[in-house]
């Protein structure tokens, strides 16, 4: 059943994502809100939760049974909060997606272009993908399986999103050996849809349960082969099979659930104000961190984006200073679930830390 406009409130926007460039209003003393922090950060942070609740919900539900109450009650926003946000609930699926694709974006990108031949290529963006949906299981089954069920919105967004894929599968045919007859017009086609429906099959089977299947970066190798085959031939489709497979590092997930059980750091009110900081606007400098953050040694700011890189919880999208560029910093999926957790905790009445 694709989501439906139903709960549609007329004349309500979706609100812009604010984001450093947008924050101008924090620098010219905007008005706080009742934990201290600029309006515009917690609303990117209720934005952040309801996104999250979209996809979770969709995950376990399906995209046409989560409703706006199943959301705002899994958020622990208000439906008020969330119209402010979004139209109805296919504008929340459509950014949730949108989201979700952004951040696989983020990793599987600099994967593949960090390689230079087309098979190397093609097999690192694909880890990288595979790594990606078994970390963040509900954003891969909302990507992968509910978005063939939410409307024909959806299905253009998704099928911009395959648009890019095929072209890259399909730079394959430059690096043809001569042996190898020339790949069908559909070669591309073919290779990405055997690979998505392998992967929507797992992941309809786990329903969207972390764990709850074989893990997906198993099958690698054999979606190489599915991959190559087309383009490069039946002997390096076997190589493919043949090639061992790859050692992946995770971070072990807290027992109870928690985020922030076993995490290796004092949370104090300055992490907070850092860990939004990033979270509203990915790509900020240390400097653009510093100064929304309200931190005036940049050593100190420094220090603690090191410490908090050390726990997985940011990334460092930027060239560094090796090149002359500054740091872009990120939120991983982990930095996320502490940031959302720290929320949790202060929306059930629970203080901020006050010491930095």
């Amino acid at each position: 059943m694709p989501v439906s406009s139903r709960e549609r409130r007329p004349g309500v926007r979706q609100g812009a994502r604010p984001g450093l460039a947008g924050s101008s209003g924090a620098r010219k003393g905007a008005r706080p809100s009742s934990d201290g922090l600029p309006r515009e950060h917690v609303t990117e942070i209720q934005r952040v939760r309801i996104l999250s609740a979209m996809a979770e919900v969709a995950a376990e539900r399906g995209a046409g049974a989560a409703s706006v109450a199943h959301i705002v009650a899994r958020a622990g926003v208000s439906r008020r909060t969330f119209y402010d946000l979004f139209e109805d609930r296919q504008d929340c699926f459509l950014a949730a997606f949108d989201e979700a694709i952004a951040q696989a974006a983020q990793t599987v990108l600099p994967a593949y272009e960090a390689e230079v031949k087309w098979r190397e290529r093609i097999r690192a963006g694909l880890l990288a993908l595979l790594v990606f949906f078994e970390e963040e299981p509900s954003l891969a089954r909302l990507c992968v399986v509910e978005a063939l069920a939410a409307g024909p919105n959806a299905l253009k967004r998704r099928a911009e999103v395959l648009d890019r894929l095929l072209w890259a599968v399909d730079q394959g045919r430059a690096e043809r050996p001569a042996r190898v007859p020339d790949p069908p017009p559909l070669a591309a086609e073919g290779a990405v849809g055997a690979v998505l429906s392998v992967i929507h099959r797992r992941l309809a089977a786990d329903g969207g349960e972390p764990g709850g299947g074989e893990p997906l970066t198993g099958l690698l190798g054999e979606l190489m082969s599915a991959i190559v085959l087309p383009y490069l031939g039946a002997s390096s489709a076997q190589k493919e099979l043949r090639r061992a497979a790859p050692q992946i590092k995770k971070i072990k997930p807290s027992p109870h659930g928690d985020p922030l059980e076993g995490l290796d750091m004092r949370i104090t009110y300055r992490t907070v104000r850092v860990l939004i900081v990033i979270g509203s606007g990915p790509g900020a400098s240390n400097r653009e961190i510093a100064t929304e953050a309200g931190i005036a040694d940049q050593g100190q700011v420094s220090k603690l984006l090191t410490r908090l890189e050390s726990l997985g919880l940011v990334r460092n999208d930027g060239s560094g200073h090796a090149k002359g560029a500054p740091n872009a910093w990120a939120l991983t999926p982990r930095g996320l679930d502490v940031e959302r957790a720290i929320r949790v905790q202060t929306a059930s009445g629970h203080a901020l830390p006050t010491t930095y």
